[in-house]
């Protein structure tokens, strides 16, 4: 069979149109659904611009209420930065560890020792107490007086006596 030049050509760009017209309803039908899909996205975006610019406002409110207060504050606030700068601020903790361990103890011990001054002081009482009783009953018994006496001092030995060391 002879053939004629083009026309394979021709039958083939036919079929390929056919093929084409045959596949437009579900290309049709699938960019039907994107544009709905698009639609969708579109209404969950406004959604969120919607929300993010409620938010965007309550946040402009907060931060005109706290400007002044932080404007304040600054003072205060570089003051403080230049205190928690000082090296001595790094020394605290070892300070603190410092009289936690050596300090309160002696703190403590002092506070028990008062507690015995008074104990003692206190028994001192009983004491003085107990002596003066004692002394007003021998002062009641007869011939305390006699008791009461006091010898004389002995006198110191004259220079030159014999058996003395000049």
């Amino acid at each position: 069979m002879a053939r004629i030049p083009g026309i394979d050509g021709l039958f083939a760009a036919l079929q390929a149109q056919t093929e084409s017209l045959a596949a437009l309803p579900a290309t049709v039908t699938a960019l039907t659904g994107a544009v709905r899909a698009l639609g969708e996205i579109v209404g969950e975006a406004r959604e969120t611009l919607a929300a993010v610019h409620r938010v965007a406002v309550r946040l402009d409110g907060v931060a005109s209420e706290l400007e002044e207060p932080l404007k304040a504050l600054a003072p205060g606030l570089q003051r403080l930065a230049v205190v928690l700068d000082d090296p001595r601020v790094e020394q605290l903790p070892d300070t603190l560890r410092t009289v936690q361990e050596e300090v309160l103890p002696v703190l403590r011990t002092l506070s028990e020792t008062s507690a015995r001054v008074a104990f003692l002081a206190g028994s001192t009482e009983r004491l003085l107490g107990f002596v003066d009783d004692t002394s007003r009953t021998f002062g009641g018994l007869p011939g305390a007086a006699l008791l009461g006496r006091r010898r004389p001092a002995p006198r110191p030995p004259e220079a030159g006596a014999p058996g003395e060391p000049d």
